[in-house]
């Protein structure tokens, strides 16, 4: 008798897997193709590597000690007579933190050097909003050196990348900081106008003898206001020691990072419409995905949450620092080491202190 093999029967996958795998991979991959941006950010760890570490140089402070102590303190020693100061801005519309800028630095700033464009960086055209309201900065009138960057407005259908239009205007300031008058061995402060260097870290490169010709300082960070501290993680304001080859940057120009250095406050305005502004000006403008961002009720809404406006993941290096930094701001109620002209006028800015989260539509 011939045994004959037996057979093994193929089970057959089942229709419902059939069918539930043809629904579900569509879908993943339209998923990824809408959220992409945040499935890049979530696994940027794996893709991007941290920039260098900075190496931080302490900051020693207290009222009532000498300049001469706190020079020592640093490994400097005490001048004879002050440097000048220029602070050298790029400005668009930030009239509140301009306005407690100033207040916090006249007293250590030789001139106040302002250039506004006609147009933003993503080109379109805008009020000369320093120019139409000097009236408000009056007080530091015989300090300030402004100019205007003439723009170029973005044609329809052409595309210019808002990062290159942003840095021939930093480029212009060269001109405009020659012609207020700098010299060698003057500071020389890049910033922002939302990156506020606090007035004892003003001193302390007035006076202090050995100082690094270039610094970046650390700066505080907030969002929205001060009621929502995010970290230490602003880096780009930097000092510089004036000499004929110093350029105006908003960039990474050496290791040294001078710590706890003042104040980064980002979108803080008083005004939703200044929000929406910004949003569509500056050169992340491609941040704003969909029409509905712009929305007031909805701008509002994330500026009390101490939510993304752009609902985006952190920019992290590390999976931890991404997990710990995901969801809503904390709030803060402390408003302890804050600009002092921004305490003494607390009413006026309230919008900007703890509990002021409602803003003004206009």
């Amino acid at each position: 008798m011939t045994l004959r093999p037996r057979l093994t029967s193929r089970r057959k996958f089942p229709k419902f897997f059939c069918i539930l795998l043809l629904l579900l991979v569509p879908i993943f991959v339209i998923g990824i193709f809408i959220h992409r941006q945040k499935v890049s950010y979530f696994f940027r760890p794996l893709w991007d590597n941290p920039p260098a570490p900075f190496t931080s140089i302490p900051h020693y402070y207290a009222e009532n000690v000498s300049m001469d102590h706190l020079c020592h303190l640093h490994g400097w020693s005490l001048r004879s007579q002050p440097r000048k100061i220029f602070d050298a801005i790029i400005f668009s519309n930030e009239l509140d933190l301009l306005d407690i800028r100033w207040h916090e630095l006249y007293p250590y700033v030789s001139k106040f050097v302002i250039l506004e464009s006609n147009t933003t960086f993503t080109g379109i055209p805008k009020p000369l909003f320093f120019a139409i309201n000097q009236e408000r900065f009056a007080f530091a009138k015989q300090k300030v050196v402004h100019d205007l960057y003439p723009g170029r407005v973005a044609v329809q259908g052409s595309y210019e990348d808002p990062f290159v239009l942003e840095s021939k205007q930093r480029g212009a300031m060269n001109t405009l900081l020659r012609r207020a008058g700098i010299s060698n061995g003057d500071i020389l402060l890049m910033s922002d106008t939302d990156e506020i260097p606090s007035p004892h870290t003003l001193k302390l490169l007035q006076w202090c003898d050995g100082i690094p010709p270039i610094m970046h300082l650390e700066l505080r960070n907030y969002m929205y206001s001060f009621e929502f501290p995010v970290d230490y993680s602003s880096w780009r304001a930097t000092a510089h020691v004036y000499d004929p080859r110093t350029l105006y940057r908003h960039s990474r120009l050496t290791d040294l990072i001078f710590s706890d250095a003042g104040w980064h406050c980002s979108f803080c305005f008083r005004y939703i419409s200044e929000f929406v502004f910004k949003m569509t000006a500056y050169s992340h403008a491609d941040r704003v995905k969909r029409k509905s961002f712009l929305s007031h009720s909805r701008i509002q809404n994330l500026i009390c949450k101490g939510d993304d406006l752009f609902d985006m993941l952190p920019e992290e290096y590390t999976f931890h620092e991404l997990i710990k930094k995901m969801g809503s701001i904390p709030r803060s109620a402390s408003a302890v080491h804050l600009p002092a002209y921004l305490i003494k006028n607390a009413e006026k800015f309230k919008f900007l202190l703890p509990g002021g989260c409602i803003r003004t539509p206009e």
